[in-house]
């Protein structure tokens, strides 16, 4: 990140933070915060300043009457410090302010919290003055990186020929699944905008507009529960292109995350790995697979094809091994088998790997006497797992079976996403449904504007469960960064979809009869994606939530302690809106 290389204005020639040694002699007027005072008898003040660079100190003749987080205006002429006064943990360390005059700008009351990173304060009193809290070196470089990768992203877009648009914040309601926000009309009492949970249909048309290839850095809401990765409000780089397919998609967007990650971290990550939704599953028993540990899925299926032992006779078996894990206490391993059990898992079988007299290992466990000598060889052979090892299995139906040990497997072995390396992966041919609903109809995965996997068109309506979309997700450390798909273009298609879906001619018209009726117009074959900004920079900044990177973020609850909202408005704009007050739901 750089500074702006000039700092002069009317009030100022130079940051708090950028006073050096070459300014020796120079006189110099600096305006910020007061980061401490500290009187030496009554001939000599010593005044901290800060402002967004950093801290200066001040020498002030005589007293000064100031206290912390006063604003001040500050001249006087630099000086080298005296001997031995140095001070080598500040960039302006070597030098200080003398024959000081000082400006009072503005009075404060006493903070809330120490405006100090080496204080953690409670977050919900953090939220509620945010104002103060931004003034933390913390907040002020997560904001500035904030500034700096939304920067690369948009060169990298632009680079490669995109044009950036503004899509409305004012829209219909959209086919995306997540609770929207509803804003109430004044001009036609009765009806509602939505905020858009993302420009989704928006950008679509833009195609059917022929702009080719679009991006916003665009503001999405969606009404949903909020934890340390979702605000109600979030901002995503948002890209839609024509006449290109997945490929095209994939290199446009690895490019300009990957310049992002370069100018935040000052390494460019290498080329984006790529996984298959299948093989992710099977591997990591998660479509946001964590790449940076190992402990993989291991199927052992074929080793208990024939087991006698009820518990892991099933359709799927897999197994992790947890490296050293055979130390692991019984009170531990209950705990984990009721995981597997809250998981949705049958229960959990564990086996702890033993040295035998002999130079071989064997297991030890609840289910251990019960296998054969062929059982107990297969899981060793095929777990590679050594004397001191912990091995988990799961015996259930394969996506049970894959989701129960995926998640004991980030619990086990599963690091801050925050924390280096940086490991980025493609996810791709996802499934096109992700189930069946009450009325036997597939339910779409994404939405019903995916384009099916060409190779599956054949079984979309004998056997839709088993389609893939093309769509593709980016995935770093574990967190899903975004997602995107080719979109379907061909009414032919799009016919299908929505009868595969339950969805008639009728109802297909009423609720996205403004996008078919574009697409009858000409359509290109179009594609698109969105990546989630917050939780980019989050990673980057070393946060585990993304309210750390926001300027004004919601709390848990989704209230804002700094302005009350959301708060009832008053009568006459109920009024307005044709609206009256309900009881709430019970």
């Amino acid at each position: 990140m750089t500074t702006a290389p000039d700092p002069t204005t009317s009030m100022r020639t130079h940051r708090c933070g950028e006073v050096r040694p070459e300014d020796v002699g120079r006189r110099v007027r600096v305006c910020g915060w007061v980061s401490r005072r500290r009187e030496h008898g009554e001939h000599l003040a010593f005044v901290d300043l800060r402002d967004h660079t950093g801290l200066v100190q001040c020498v002030v003749p005589g007293t000064v009457d100031v206290r912390s987080e006063y604003v001040l205006a500050v001249e006087g002429v630099v000086r080298a410090r005296p001997a031995g006064t140095a001070n080598p943990d500040l960039a302006t360390g070597e030098v200080e302010i003398q024959e000081c005059t000082v400006e009072v700008l503005s009075v404060a009351e006493p903070p809330p919290f120490a405006v100090d990173d080496r204080v953690d304060a409670d977050e919900h009193l953090r939220i509620r003055y945010r104002f103060v809290d931004l003034r933390r070196p913390r907040m002020q470089a997560n904001l500035r990186l904030r500034a700096v990768i939304n920067a690369a992203l948009r060169a990298g877009m632009e680079r490669q020929g995109f044009c950036e648009v503004e899509t409305p914040l004012l829209w219909a309601p959209t086919p995306e699944g997540a609770r929207e926000f509803v804003v109430p009309s004044r001009l036609q009492h009765g009806t509602c905008y939505v905020l858009p949970q993302s420009p989704q249909l928006a950008k679509q048309l833009l195609m059917v507009g022929g702009m080719d290839r679009y991006y916003q850095i665009a503001r999405c809401l969606r009404d949903e529960d909020l934890r340390a990765d979702r605000q109600f409000e979030f901002t995503q780089l948002d890209v839609e292109a024509s006449f290109v397919g997945q490929e095209d998609v994939l290199r446009f967007v690895s490019e300009a995350v990957l310049d992002a990650a370069e100018r935040a971290t000052g390494t460019r990550p290498s080329e984006i790995e790529r996984l298959t939704w299948a093989e992710a599953m099977d591997r990591f028993g998660t479509d946001k697979p964590d790449l940076r540990f190992g402990m993989e899925l291991v199927d052992l299926t074929a080793v208990f094809a024939g087991t006698e032992v009820r518990a892991l006779a099933a359709p799927c078996v897999k197994g992790i091994v947890v490296e050293g894990g055979g130390e692991t206490t019984r009170s531990r391993l209950d705990q984990l088998t009721d995981q597997a059990r809250q998981l949705g898992g049958k229960g959990l079988a564990w086996f702890r790997v033993l040295p035998t007299g002999e130079g071989g290992t064997g297991l030890d466990g609840p289910l251990a006497r019960f296998l054969t000598e062929d059982d107990v060889a297969g899981l060793l052979v095929a777990t590679g797992a050594a004397a001191g090892d912990l091995v988990l299995v799961v015996a259930d139906e394969h996506l049970t079976v894959c989701t129960v040990l995926g998640r004991l497997r980030v619990l086990l072995g599963g690091r801050p996403v925050s924390e280096g390396p940086y490991r980025f992966a493609w996810i791709v041919d996802f499934p096109l449904f992700e189930g069946i609903d009450g009325d036997g109809n597939p339910v779409a995965a994404h939405h019903p504007f995916t384009m099916p996997h060409p190779d599956d068109l054949d079984r979309l309506e004998s056997d839709p469960t088993s389609v893939r979309s093309q769509s593709y997700d980016l995935v770093l450390n574990g967190w899903e960064l975004g997602s995107g798909s080719v979109r379907i273009h061909r009414a032919d298609v799009q016919s299908r979809i929505f009868a595969v879906l339950g969805i008639g001619p009728e109802e297909a018209e009423s609720r996205f009869g403004f996008l078919l009726g574009a697409f009858r117009h000409g359509a290109p074959p179009h594609a698109g994606f969105a990546v989630g900004i917050d939780r980019l920079v989050a990673i980057f900044a070393g946060e585990e939530s993304i309210r750390e990177v926001i300027a004004f973020p919601k709390t848990q609850s989704g209230s804002d302690p700094m302005t009350g909202a959301p708060k009832p408005v008053a009568p006459r704009v109920m009024a307005d809106l044709g609206l009256r007050e309900v009881p709430a739901p019970e």
